[in-house]
């Protein structure tokens, strides 16, 4: 039988997939093509000068104010070593002294960082002259409390942030399934916060309107709007340096300025990069997790991306690469009571459980992730390749239906599609998402 042939990335490969000829390919949606800039350096000095919403860094700082530098931490793209000398010129240029800087990376409920870790983030041989901490989500010592927003939930910080005289915050804008996008105001909530506030911001999108935000306009979204509330509860003024990458992860531009109108401004770049215009949904949707091909965690953001451009009912495939195997995804190290089976049956009564439910081990993303996999899974048929993973985790993840290779999973889609049926193919499931006519 004649075939239709494509290939995508797979890892610093290519994946060649060869489709029944009866399947009609209704569109292969890659990121829109940007030019990198040529000098990130450079460019990021630019948005220092121009920032937007803001005063210039060095019109913020006064002599003698404590200054709290926070970073995204490594699961983050950001090319934080690109953005740092330049934020750090500002700084002392306008008389800072490097003690009087402390850094704080971005964890929200990730691990620590060592010393050497963030020395390396920042492109610094070592952190020699400058004051540093890991904030402590679960150290309530080591928070100050801010009040409660308007949705609910309290505000903790870390207090090397919320009792800083001025905070800088470097990151990064993409696509983000809870947030919208990322960057801005989201690396203090919930990037230097404490667990009680993240766990309460996250839970506002567990519902059936909000349990896939991504590239969604902020607007209509109640955890971004919480967290922007929450982290605006600071004393000192905030400024932001973020990034706009490539699929190549190449820096194509930086904003600079106010948390939320510079923010506003690097989305509008990362929309006309990642969001594709898609006139249905289709039978079948193919995406594969490049870029975010380091684990399993990030590998799923292809299936969280894209699972809007299948119609209810159809069929899923996501291949995921995870060169470093699980990651940290506290969802798969955990043996669920119920099968495939009994979840697909159950989840219209487990979803309005989540939000409230005590499972041993469960960090509040994995709660987010738990509610969304089983929207998911009663939106459609999800198929996944990974071929890194472990069995004992596939059987923890009876969300989604694990095949060998990629051609078990179209053989097992035709099964459900045996004659003709649409297919949509995102080469960058890991970054792109579909938008709807």
């Amino acid at each position: 039988m004649a075939q239709n042939s494509l290939s995508i990335p797979w890892g610093k490969e290519q994946m060649q997939i060869r489709l029944p000829a009866s399947w009609q390919v209704s569109g292969v949606l890659e990121p829109a093509s940007l030019p990198p800039v040529a000098d990130p350096l450079e460019e990021a000095a630019r948005s220092l000068s121009a920032p937007v919403g803001s005063p210039r860094l060095s019109e913020l700082y006064r002599l003698g104010m404590k200054v709290t530098l926070v970073v995204d931490d490594g699961s983050r793209p950001t090319p934080v070593f690109c953005l740092f000398p330049a934020v750090l010129a500002g700084l002392e240029g306008a008389g800072m002294p490097r003690a009087d800087l402390t850094i704080v990376p971005a964890l929200g409920l990730h691990r620590a960082m060592t010393e050497e870790e963030i020395a390396a983030r920042l492109g610094l041989p070592d952190l020699a002259g400058f004051r540093w901490t890991n904030p402590a989500c679960d150290d309530e010592a080591s928070m100050a409390n801010l009040g409660t927003t308007r949705r609910g939930t309290p505000v903790w910080v870390s207090r090397a942030v919320a009792e800083a005289d001025l905070v800088v915050s470097i990151g990064c804008i993409e696509p983000h399934i809870i947030a919208s996008f990322g960057g801005g105001y989201k690396n203090l909530v919930p990037g230097v916060a404490g667990r009680a506030t993240i766990a309460h911001n996250h839970s506002l999108n567990c519902t059936p309107r909000t349990f896939n935000m991504v590239g969604q306009p902020i607007e209509s979204n109640p955890m971004r709007l919480d967290l922007e509330e929450a982290a605006g509860m600071l004393k000192a003024p905030v400024f932001i340096v973020n990034a706009v990458l490539d699929s190549r992860q190449q820096v194509v531009c930086v904003v600079a300025g106010h948390p939320i109108q510079a923010h506003r401004e690097g989305v509008k770049t990362s929309a006309a990069l990642y969001g594709v215009k898609v006139p249905a949904p289709a039978d079948v949707v193919i995406t594969g997790s490049h870029p975010m091909d380091s684990d399993l965690r990030q590998g799923v953001k292809a299936l969280a991306n894209t699972i809007r451009a299948a119609r209810p009912g159809g069929v899923v495939i996501t291949l995921v690469k995870a060169e470093e195997g699980v990651g940290v995804f506290g969802l798969a190290n955990r043996k669920l009571p119920l099968g495939r089976g009994a979840l697909r049956r159950l989840a219209p009564a487990l979803v309005r459980l989540v939000p409230r439910l005590k499972l041993k081990g469960m960090g509040e993303e994995d709660r987010f992730f738990l509610y969304f996999a089983l929207q998911a899974m009663r939106h459609g048929t999800l198929l996944m390749v990974a071929p890194t993973i472990p069995a004992v985790v596939k059987e923890n993840l009876p969300f989604v239906e694990f095949a060998d290779t990629l051609e078990q999973a179209l053989e097992r889609a035709g099964q459900k599609f045996p004659g003709q049926a649409k297919v949509l193919v995102f080469p960058h499931g890991g970054i792109t998402y579909p938008v709807l006519n």
